[in-house]
């Protein structure tokens, strides 16, 4: 059942932040799951990317060779980011911010930052809406454990904006 996923945007995006949740909702479901994380050279507005790799048995190399789902939250990023995906696997682009996707046969296409500022009213919640979004395209984790995860890591009182943040992204991904 081995998941491995990379999400990548600019420094500041909160990729790592979704990346961290999303294995912490793996983790409380009793899978076992590994999180990584780099950066460009100018942490932020630069090139950052965070890895995670969910399965239901032990992982000994904790770096994803070949994923099996690329979120690019930016340009930049899709084309440094999706080149090793797995050909069967899938490409989460930021609709407005990813203007030329990459040549790839499965692509979903979601205006991530754009339903952030509409839906919530900051692009700050950009990550929770990829993250809500995320959750449903994989099914590797349940929507009340992405919650719970969420609830866990962000401050108290923005707890209901990012509830708010996570449905409009499971909301947004377009029927198959």
């Amino acid at each position: 059942m081995r998941k491995q996923l990379r999400l990548s945007g600019s420094g500041g995006q909160g990729v790592i932040t979704a990346a961290i949740i999303f294995a912490e909702a793996a983790v409380s479901e009793g899978k076992e799951a590994v999180q990584s994380q780099s950066y460009g050279p100018e942490a932020r507005g630069g090139a950052s990317k965070s890895e995670v790799i969910i399965d239901d048995q032990p992982i000994y190399h904790p770096h994803v060779e070949v994923p099996d789902l690329v979120l690019a939250m930016t340009q930049k990023a899709a084309d440094k980011y999706y080149a090793d995906l797995n050909p069967e696997g899938v490409l989460v682009l930021d609709t407005d911010l990813v203007p030329e996707p990459p040549k790839f046969k499965n692509i979903i296409r979601i205006p991530i930052t754009k339903l952030a500022v509409e839906e919530i009213g900051k692009s700050l919640f950009a990550n929770i809406v990829a993250l809500g979004a995320l959750v449903r395209i994989t099914g590797i984790v349940d929507f009340e454990s992405i919650k719970k995860a969420v609830a866990n890591r962000v401050p108290p009182h923005t707890v209901e904006q990012n509830m708010k943040a996570l449905q409009v992204g499971w909301d947004a991904v377009p029927e198959k």
